[in-house]
């Protein structure tokens, strides 16, 4: 496949139910970080197919208060193209969940069975329910029958080694009522700690008709080709670089080239949506959430790390963005993945 056949397939429309997104890239659903500023300044740039709100806990969402919640919070304008991810144990929450979703008017909802950090599989959401196939089919069925807007969920390999119970679980997916797929092929217990096994997603895209969106070490727009050459995946979802560079998506799609002041402006206009948003301690305490993320996209990440998290006040965090930015610090191809927690 040459590279401008690749572009035309990324930029190809693809058909979720009965909903159409404009290209093949989605902005992963991230706990923490995937928070409305952050998909403002990735709006800012343009270029996704779909953005994916964090975690949102199914118990809490029917009475949620957008006004005050730091997780279920959007923009009108975004709702068109905004997925809410939700997590929980049993299908009635979920459906509750869903339901408050549709009316609000998001595109859609995504189920987590994916997370795999102790706090929530000890709730019995997550990665956990893959251990318990039949609720998380229950789950699925449950939201599919609740609501009429597209139904994804994201889910993993498993706990073991093993591809068969993810072929299994997708088909099951698929059959009760799941309109797409978003599979990251690592095992629960290994977090990030081992590369992503790409020829799992081959496999879950075999098993079923509807679209399999690949998640998983995706840092260079060549990352996706070989994974769309591999494994045959109907897109990508883009987690942690999209926070290190949330211009990808212009970049992939649209041709945007980024220069060397584009990492720190971003930098400057993300403390500036935080606060639009947020009070000063949460917004300092979001953007340091952020900081690792964006260091990781220069050589000596470390350094600037280090000299982002001194910073206290957005005022101050500002001024040294902008001591950082005149140092013209070396860019990285990759990123540093030790500063990708």
């Amino acid at each position: 496949m040459t590279a401008s056949s690749f572009m035309n397939f990324i930029n190809t429309p693809l058909t979720i139910k009965n909903s159409t997104i404009s290209n093949r890239l989605l902005l992963a659903p991230m706990a923490g970080l995937g928070h409305i500023a952050f998909r403002e300044l990735v709006s800012e740039f343009g270029g996704y197919g779909l953005l994916f709100t964090g975690m949102c806990s199914a118990k809490a969402v029917p009475h949620e208060n957008p006004a005050v919640s730091p997780v279920f919070k959007w923009r009108t304008e975004e709702l068109p193209h905004l997925v809410c991810q939700i997590f929980g144990p049993d299908p009635e929450s979920m459906a509750r969940a869903a339901r408050r979703i549709e009316k609000e008017g998001f595109f859609g909802v995504d189920l987590n069975f994916g997370c795999s950090v102790s706090a929530i599989c000890k709730k019995g959401s997550g990665a956990i329910l893959l251990k318990s196939p039949d609720l998380a089919v229950a789950i699925v069925k449950a939201v599919r029958q609740a609501v009429e807007i597209p139904v994804f969920v994201k889910f993993r390999t498993g706990w073991e080694n093993n591809v068969t119970p993810a072929v299994d679980m997708a088909r099951r997916f698929e059959d009760a009522g799941a309109h797409a797929l978003v599979f990251h092929p690592r095992i629960a217990p290994d977090r990030r700690s081992r590369p992503p096994v790409w020829d799992h997603i081959t496999h879950v895209k075999q098993a079923v008709s509807i679209p399999v969106f690949g998640n998983g070490n995706l840092f260079e727009l060549s990352d996706c080709k070989k994974m769309y050459k591999q494994t045959g995946c109907d897109g990508f979802s883009m987690g942690r670089m999209a926070v290190a560079r949330p211009w990808l998506f212009a970049q992939w799609t649209r041709g945007f080239v980024p220069d060397e002041h584009t990492a720190f402006n971003a930098a400057l206009r993300m403390t500036q949506l935080l606060v639009k948003y947020h009070d000063e301690r949460t917004a300092v305490k979001s953007f340091k959430k952020y900081v690792p993320y964006f260091a990781a996209g220069f050589k000596f990440g470390h350094a600037i790390c280090k000299e982002l998290l001194k910073g206290d006040e957005i005022r101050e965090i500002q001024d040294i963005i902008t001591s950082l930015a005149a140092q013209k610090p070396e860019s990285a191809l990759r990123p540093n993945l030790h500063l990708f927690s």
